[in-house]
Formats: structure tokens, sequence, C-alpha cells
């Protein structure tokens, strides 16, 4: 039996990375990944060979042996097997649009010195991924009391162009267009770009994927308020409470 999926999911946990961010690195689909993380499909032998050279694991080690955490940190390749660095080392700096710059950014998106201008957040995430953070100004992806608020932030992992047509259909993402920044969920039909507020009366946004200019795939999100806890549950209770009225109402 092959340790291949059990291993990848542990590097991915080891260096931080979601199982997009690692699909990205070598040109998968994430549902691709997530197969061979479960056992459910086996990679090809060019797969194999391209992430263990990346990694800079021995081939069979990485087919044959469940690996340790300690006998990953042992491994090159931005690991390193003293504690205090590889904390460290998990901390990224990540520019932050916000109100005052969100303009600007529109403009200046693909200046290497605009964005080392930019404010910038300091998470204990991969450094490995390109991020990006934005300040919510609106409720657009708000729904009644539950959702995105303004001054909210949610942090997006940059999507390559290539890889556009990988992302799940429903995916919550921030995306760069000609005179606007837009966080919506993203749906792609046929080279169109559809992106749909939670809000139910803000109208959908529909462009032709080559006016895009980029994608952030949302994969954190930071409240400024403090979410009412409990809300979860007693919609659970509600609906379960619903159903037991319906089943007896049949008998």
């Amino acid at each position: 039996m092959s340790f291949f999926g059990k291993n990848i999911r542990k590097i991915r946990s080891v260096r931080s990375l979601s199982q997009q961010a690692f699909a990205d690195l070598f040109d998968l689909k994430r549902g691709t990944l997530g197969a061979y993380e479960e056992g459910r499909s086996e990679p090809k032998i060019d797969t194999i060979i391209t992430i263990a050279k990346y990694f800079s694991i021995p081939i069979d080690e990485l087919l044959t042996k469940e690996l340790t955490v300690n006998r990953l940190l042992k491994f090159k390749g931005n690991l390193t097997t003293e504690q205090e660095e590889f904390v460290k080392e998990q901390f990224a700096n990540i520019p932050c649009i916000i109100k005052n710059n969100s303009n600007d950014y529109l403009h200046n998106h693909d200046k290497e010195e605009f964005i080392k201008r930019m404010p910038c957040l300091n998470l204990p995430i991969s450094k490995e991924v390109n991020y990006r953070g934005y300040t919510v100004d609106n409720l657009e992806m708000s729904s009644n009391d539950k959702g995105l608020f303004p001054k909210d932030v949610v942090i997006g992992e940059f999507i390559p162009e290539k890889n556009y047509r990988n992302l799940d259909n429903g995916t919550l993402v921030l995306v760069v267009l000609e005179n606007q920044l837009v966080l919506r969920l993203l749906y792609i039909t046929n080279g169109i770009l559809v992106l749909r507020a939670e809000h139910k009366n803000v109208e959908e946004i529909s462009v032709d994927l080559k006016e895009v200019k980029e994608i952030w795939r949302i994969c954190y999100v930071f409240y400024h308020r403090l979410p009412v806890m409990g809300e979860a549950l007693e919609d659970k209770l509600l609906y379960l409470e619903r159903e037991m009225e319906k089943i007896r109402s049949r008998m």
C-alpha cells in the first residue's frame, strides 16, 4: 500500500499549505489532490517525481513509509530542525488593501514597489503562498445578521490565470477588475465569470475572464465584531424540530 496520500497531507500540514495552494504548485486540480490524499486515486510517476524533488524527499520514502513530522523537518527546502526557526518561518507579511489605498491598487496591483509600500498583516501562515488582505467595506456578502460586514478582514491566496477554471463554483474570491474590486462568490461558465453576492438586493456581475486582472481565493476571515455564539446550534435545532413535525404529520 502506498503512503503517498498520507505523506502529502502531512507535508501540507507542516508547510501550512491549503489543498488549493499545494495543487497550484504542481499544476493539479484540488479535487485530484484530494483523491490522492484519500487514497481514491494514485498519481502518475511524473507527479511523484516532481513532488519528491521539490521537497527533496527520496521517492522510496515518499511512497513506502509514513513520514513523521520530525522526519519531514530534516528534509531541506525551507524546513528546519530548529523549532524556533521553524515557527519564525511560518510568519508572513501580507499586503493589505484598505479603503485608503483601494483605488490606487486598481492601477498599481502589478507594480512591486507599490505592493511593498502597502500596510501589512503579519500572520503565522506559509510564506510560500502569495497572499493579499482586504478590508470589507460594504454589505454585499451579508445576509440579515450573518456573513461579512464592513471592517471584517479577509485573506486570499493568489490564483494564477491558468488555474482560474480549476476553482470550484461557489468559491469566495476577491476579483480585481479594470475599475473595481469585487468580493463575491465565483461561478465560471463558458469563459464567463459570474460574481454573486449574498445580499438579496445586490445584482450579480458577469464579465469575460479576459477582463480579470487578479483573482484571490479567500482562505481566512477575521471578524471585526464578535460573532454571536450559538446561532448555528439554534438553526440546527430549529431545522430538527421542523423535520420532526413533518414526520409526526405523516404518522
